[in-house]
């Protein structure tokens, strides 16, 4: 635990503890009564509320949309399988501004359901939940989809031969197992949404905000300090209470489950049912992801003239408004390197917290691993600020190192990595070990020879969690990015943030280049994951 400890302290704790004193202490003296004034304020309750409630709804929905998809994913072989799967992880890793910009030319005025139908969402808050089921159905396919497709169905069939019925034994036996993976998934979703930003700025407009828009209007635009602290501290308490709850409701089983190579489970759908399933969650995939993505492909190819290459050419050169320092082209190997960077970062200090918490039972440790969630439920914007302000100065003036962007992503990959393994490491029979230790074996040996073929693809998996988050994040990265070595992201942000068609086109066309960059990275790991897992059993 002493690195994962020490990484947070330093690079979460710090900053944010530094934020709030600058806000609360503005000279020299508390002012607590701050607090009381904040939260006593009827446009503030307002915002509360409803982050509470567009969470709860969002989870619920993406949770009721992409369970059939985990399934499908994990128990189901057909053509194309890899690829979809790497097509459904894009939306997490896009900007939440473009994200936005995609289904409000989707739902909003005179967009596709606005010219087809007569139908626009952009003014209710449903278009809002579509955008978070669109950015998170991969957080429930993968995490859940991930233990789903290791669980031996053998076990399940032999609750079938003593009298069970279909639905019994997956009541029974399937569904305690998978409770630790839905937990899991449903709290990052939860956490993603409460702390919702870009789609919020985008499709809520003045109608709705959430404690992280708020938290950024009174940082970036009006300056007040005091109450962005304010309502830091209670988006970190609120996140602590959820934790908590968490913790004390699900208690993860740490039985041994019969963990077999996915290859083994997989089947072709057999029966009506089985195919009207996999119809429906292609469906599913095709009209809330692959759709909003069309519309982005689609304009980046739509120029004044007629569809061309116009908008990917202006890329390569600079523009006479001074937006950057470099072409924005340049932004895809700095979001590339910072990626691969924040990847090894998050997989170390994830993969060590992973360890310890299912070594030792105690409050410290569950309170250790609550703690590991704490990043996915702060604001971004207090991330990055706290950032300048702390590591400004020896030892640790990182201002002008590349390394500070990494870093920041890191805090946000590492709950993921930790999330997505610890699952299977707690499902790991305990006995593998002792039998192991007793031949012999030291624990590095043990660890190596027991758990680590047994978890590699759930490391696999974190690993391209942690690289498609740092691929995408935004919220702290567009403080800390150097103008000359902008992020994808950041570059988007910056092209929409101008006025013109042309820089619209190359937000466009930045946009696709991330999907695609994002969709061959998660398709090589798709195929890495099979060459090195398969046969190892």
């Amino acid at each position: 635990m002493a690195l994962p400890v020490a990484f947070f302290a330093v690079f979460f704790a710090w900053p944010v503890v530094s934020i709030v004193d600058r806000g609360l202490r503005p000279g020299g003296d508390w002012r607590f009564g701050r607090i009381g004034e904040v939260l006593s304020r009827p446009d503030i309750l307002d915002v509360l509320g409803f982050t509470a409630w567009q969470a709860l709804a969002s989870t619920g929905l993406t949770l009721l949309v992409a369970l059939p998809g985990a399934y499908v994913f994990a128990r189901f072989d057909f053509p194309g399988k890899s690829v979809l799967r790497a097509v459904v992880t894009v939306p997490f890793v896009l900007p939440t501004v473009l994200v936005g910009t995609a289904f409000l030319a989707l739902v909003g005025r005179n967009g596709l359901t606005d010219e087809l139908w007569g139908l626009r969402l952009d003014t209710s808050v449903w278009a809002i939940l579509l955008a978070h089921v669109f950015f998170n159905y991969a957080v429930v396919v993968r995490t859940v989809g991930g233990l789903w497709s290791q669980l031996d169905p053998r076990q399940e069939e032999a609750a079938r031969v003593l009298g069970a019925s279909r639905l019994t034994a997956w009541r029974t036996v399937t569904l305690p197992a998978l409770v630790p993976a839905v937990s899991a998934a449903a709290l990052m979703v939860f956490l993603f949404t409460f702390t919702s930003f870009g789609v919020v700025q985008i499709l809520g407009g003045d109608a709705y905000t959430t404690l992280e828009a708020e938290i950024y209007r009174q940082t970036a635009r009006l300056l007040d300090l005091p109450t962005a602290a304010v309502l830091t501290l209670v988006q970190f308490a609120a996140v602590g209470a959820i934790l908590g709850l968490h913790a004390w409701t699900v208690r993860r089983r740490e039985t041994a489950l019969r963990l077999v190579p996915p290859e083994r489970t997989a089947r072709r759908p057999r029966g009506a049912g089985q195919w009207a399933l996999l119809g429906g969650v292609l469906l599913s995939v095709a009209l809330l992801i692959l759709l909003p993505l069309g519309v982005l492909v689609e304009r980046s190819f739509a120029g004044p003239g007629g569809y061309g290459l116009g908008y990917y050419r202006a890329l390569g050169s600079l523009d006479e408004g001074g937006t950057f320092l470099v072409p924005p082209l340049e932004a895809i190997g700095n979001s590339l390197r910072y990626a691969v960077a924040a990847t090894a970062i998050a997989v170390v200090i994830g993969g060590l917290a992973a360890a310890a918490l299912t070594r030792r039972a105690g409050r410290l440790v569950r309170g250790f691993d609550a703690l590991l969630m704490l990043p996915l439920g702060v604001s971004a914007v207090t991330v990055g600020f706290g950032f300048l302000i702390t590591l400004d100065e020896p030892p640790l003036d990182l201002r002008a190192s590349w390394i500070l962007v990494p870093l920041a992503q890191a805090l946000v990959g590492v709950p993921f990595v930790v999330r997505t393994m610890l699952p299977v490491l707690r499902a790991v029979d305990e006995r593998l070990r002792e039998a192991a230790a007793v031949l012999g074996a030291s624990p590095w040996r043990a660890w190596r020879e027991v758990d680590l073929p047994l978890v590699r693809r759930a490391l696999l998996i974190a690993a391209g969690f942690a690289f498609a988050v740092s691929l995408g994040e935004f919220g702290a990265t567009v403080f800390i990015a150097r103008p000359d070595s902008p992020t994808l992201p950041v570059a988007v942000a910056r092209l929409l943030g101008r006025p013109g068609e042309l820089n619209y086109g190359q937000a466009m066309a930045l946009s696709t280049i991330l999907m695609v960059v994002c969709a061959v990275s998660l398709l090589l790991l798709e195929r890495l994951r099979t060459d090195r897992t398969s046969g190892e059993f």
